[in-house]
């Protein structure tokens, strides 16, 4: 006897709803009519025979019944993507998309990401640039990197770099008559801010700086659009040093003070549990996790480095 089950269009349509408590909610990330929502719901409880919401004034509540049909349907649908994904990529080839802020994808992974695309020629990588956290559960995104304190709910996050923040410059701001030679200098220039960041005003603090008015000068919401208009000599920019670091090696920037203010942020890979067992994820994972220990050694070589150079001058 085959499995009698209710549509899938209407499983959908109620997770959906039960997830959001909202019908409009879940007809805006199904891409269908309110109205729809509504006819599917009806339709499967008129299958089931029992109600599975109740529709309040200006609130949708789950009834016993529908509370206790939504955990198993939820573990169905993502038991039924993850059959799908891996489906897709059991030849180690297909697509894999990563979520990532944009500064960090310009500065840091982009310039890297040929290296992955060598060692998994079939596999193609879409970047998916975006401020705002992934819902792994409605859209299509295997992996994240993401900028913060890691912990979130609902997801595994393994930290891949930490971050400290320091200014920057372009070298021509270091020469002419009117230089930049010590903190107090900021006053006589302009401070560019990145609003993703604690700001000026912690760093002249701990810095010891006074007279310098941390408010002034043109902000920005994205960190690369900080750094760019540093190496366009507009002015000095707070930067994070992962994304600092390859204009800092080329020269196209430099740290004029030896003073840095350490975060509690860093940056994490981040996918549901069940996601780094998916081949193309692991790949992925691997790869990053790589890249990531090579560039902490390249900044304890470039540290160590400085150091032996500011020893050298002090003994002279």
């Amino acid at each position: 006897m085959g499995r009698r089950l209710p549509p899938l269009n209407a499983i959908r349509a109620f997770e959906a709803a039960a997830r959001h408590l909202s019908f409009t909610r879940a007809a805006e990330e199904l891409n269908v009519t309110q109205a729809a929502i509504s006819h599917q719901i009806k339709g499967l409880e008129d299958v089931l025979g029992v109600p599975l919401f109740r529709r309040l004034n200006r609130a949708l509540v789950l009834t016993e019944a529908g509370q206790g049909y939504l955990p198993p349907l939820r573990e169905a649908l993502d038991q039924i993507a993850d059959a799908t994904a891996k489906l897709r990529a059991a030849d180690g080839g297909g697509s894999l998309t990563i979520s990532t802020i944009a500064s960090f994808a310009a500065k840091w992974l982009v310039p890297r990401l040929p290296r992955f695309q060598e060692q998994h020629p079939h596999l193609d990588v879409l970047l998916s640039t975006t401020p705002q956290m992934v819902d792994f559960t409605q859209q299509d995104v295997d992996a994240a990197i993401r900028f913060g304190r890691g912990g979130w709910e609902g997801v595994r996050a393994e930290k891949l770099l930490t971050e400290d923040i320091f200014p920057v410059c372009s070298p021509a701001l270091l020469e002419g008559p009117k230089r930049l030679r010590t903190p107090e200098d900021l006053a006589g220039f302009t401070l560019l801010h990145d609003d993703f960041l604690i700001g000026w005003t912690m760093w002249l603090q701990s810095a010891g700086v006074r007279g310098v008015d941390a408010a002034r000068g043109p902000r920005f919401t994205d960190s690369a659009l900080v750094l760019q208009a540093a190496v366009a000599g507009h002015g000095i920019a707070l930067a994070r040093r992962v994304l600092a670091a390859d204009d800092l090696d080329a020269g196209r920037l430099v740290a004029p003070f030896g003073i840095t203010l350490p975060t509690e942020l860093a940056y994490y890979f981040v996918a549901p549990p069940r996601y780094f067992d998916r081949p193309k994820v692991a790949a992925f994972y691997e790869w990053v996790c790589g890249e990531a220990r090579e560039y902490r050694k390249a900044e304890e070589r470039a540290g160590a480095a400085a150091a032996l150079v500011n020893a050298a001058g002090q003994s002279l």
